[in-house]
């Protein structure tokens, strides 16, 4: 503990005595100054104990003394030393009253009492309280390595959390809550998630302070990890400020954290390149090496069926280089959802791209749909406020084993163009599989397409010389009956015929090539909301 004034009074050698303000010894002293000046208070900075002799001070005038005694008291100052037998062989009444109405220490020094004696003992006293602090310290930190090196960042926080008389808490990449001690403290910490997801926004090293006086406790968030990026973030709870001692357990757990996850860092890069190799020989028809290289690290995924995902940044945000920023978020959030749920998943950054294998119908693959209907969100939103959304786009395969996984990434790039077309964030391919194929004629160059090709036959009808295009559109759909289709035009079927017949002259083509059928049809329904 720092020295107070009560402290003082105490030590044998001084023979202080209190005048005034006996109920409030136990504030901390910060130093001892001595000041004769009328108004010392542009010198102070608060906590300090004055010591003074009163040359300067009418110390016998009330209205003086009372005016003295509020600026020191508001300027911060804990006490007031008067040493008696000097100008004054004894304390004068005015001030001691003053004291008293503050309520402002005031201690008695005796002659014998030099003022060098009383700036010593609190000098000795606050060495002796930062001595303590950093032997605690250095204890503290052994005990941190010790349990970290046992038991990981669990039992570092545990260790932490007695250190603090608190609690202490650890997030993943995504925010969410890895490890807390004690149990309860989970709870506390899953709700300060948007307090990390701010941090994290800002670069390593960052931290900030939540709560106060009117909240249950006092939290303060580190984040953890030397890169731009921080890769994880520690929270620790205590009741008040900590003090010395605990801001050397805090600092050594931060530390010790920081270690591990880089070390975690530099395996999951190590991880990253076997993923990458493990995924061309997929992709190059080669299960059986990619299993015999991936081993116990990714075998378990391959074991099962599995999805591939291919997300790519547009080109705006591939612009405003937030592209990678993207990719990045989108990976460590399933990479941190399939560790929660304990299954593998193979990440692979394919520079303005990233491939991923999860586990059909695992987390991963949830958090990556979750991930996608969130930003389709923002971007709404974005288009409400006229606000800048950076965006991927992203495309889901079908379910699929290792045979065929060079399928399967046709399937997500299949849907990943999709997305691309369409201004959606994902889509998946059995969704197109399940679908119709319409929706694809919306293209531009589907559009232009039937544009060409039936522009000849709206050029005829708009002279007024028959209606072409109708008449086509009626024969396709009854399938080529003439009865049927002259009926829902209302002329006669010989007259059906001769149109027919100006439909191949004018277009060259001929009505008896299921292609040429084929292709009018579509273009038919792609022009039909635009003609």
């Amino acid at each position: 503990m720092p020295p107070t004034l009560a402290s003082l009074v105490h030590h044998s050698a001084l023979k202080l005595t209190v005048r005034a303000g006996a109920d409030h010894l136990d504030v901390p002293v910060r130093w001892a100054h001595v000041s004769e000046l009328a108004d010392p208070v542009p010198y102070m900075e608060g906590g300090e104990l004055l010591l003074i002799t009163a040359l300067k001070l009418d110390a016998e005038d009330p209205e003086a003394m009372r005016r003295y005694v509020r600026r020191l008291a508001g300027a911060g100052v804990v006490g007031l030393g008067f040493a008696v037998g000097v100008n004054y062989e004894e304390i004068p009444g005015a001030l001691v009253d003053a004291c008293a109405d503050e309520p402002l220490p005031l201690l008695e020094v005796p002659r014998r009492t030099p003022f060098l004696a009383i700036s010593k003992a609190v000098s000795a006293a606050i060495a002796a309280d930062q001595y303590r602090a950093v032997t605690a310290g250095f204890a503290a930190q052994r005990e941190l390595t010790k349990q970290t090196l046992n038991s990981g960042p669990e039992g570092l926080l545990t260790a932490l959390a007695a250190q603090l008389d608190g609690w202490a808490a650890l997030y993943d990449a995504s925010g969410t809550v890895v490890a807390a001690a004690p149990d309860w403290a989970g709870r506390r910490a899953a709700r300060l998630t948007g307090e990390v997801e701010r941090l994290r926004e800002r670069p390593a090293p960052a931290s900030s302070v939540v709560g106060g006086p009117e909240h249950e406790d006092r939290v303060e968030l580190h984040s953890l990890g030397t890169g731009r990026r921080p890769r994880a973030a520690l929270a620790v709870g205590t009741a008040a400020a900590p003090g010395t001692a605990e801001r050397y357990a805090v600092h050594s757990a931060i530390a010790l954290l920081t270690l591990t996850t880089e070390r975690s860092r530099s395996l999951h890069a190590a991880e990253q390149r076997i993923g990458t190799a493990v995924l061309r020989m997929l992709l190059a028809g080669e299960p059986d090496h990619a299993r015999a290289v991936a081993g116990d690290l990714y075998g378990g995924l391959l074991d099962a069926p599995f999805r591939m995902i291919v997300a790519e940044s547009v080109p705006a945000a591939r612009a405003a280089t937030a592209g990678g920023d993207r990719l990045g978020t989108l990976a460590e959030a399933l990479e941190a959802a399939a560790a929660r749920s304990g299954e593998a998943v193979l990440v692979v950054p394919e520079g303005e791209r990233l491939v991923v294998l999860a586990a059909d119908g695992g987390a991963a693959v949830a958090a990556c749909t979750g991930w996608a209907a969130a930003l389709e969100a923002a971007r709404t939103n974005a288009e409400h406020t006229g606000a800048d959304e950076d965006e991927l786009v992203v495309g889901l395969s079908a379910p699929t084993g290792p045979i065929a996984a060079a399928a399967a990434y046709k399937q997500a790039e299949q849907a990943l163009s999709v997305a691309r077309r369409r201004g959606r964030v994902l889509v998946e391919h059995e969704r197109l599989a399940a679908g119709s194929v319409l929706p694809l004629l919306a293209d531009d160059a589907v559009k232009a397409f039937a544009d060409g090709l039936l522009r000849p036959l709206y050029a005829h009808d708009a002279t007024g010389r028959g209606d072409l295009v109708a008449s086509l559109r009626a024969w396709l759909s009854r399938h080529g009956q003439w009865d049927a289709a002259a009926a829902d035009l209302g002329v006669h079927r010989h007259t059906l015929r001769y149109r027919m017949r100006r439909v191949e002259e004018i277009l060259g083509r001929s009505l008896d090539d299921p292609d040429v059928r084929m292709e009018l049809w579509l273009a038919l329904k792609a022009t039909s909301t635009d003609q």
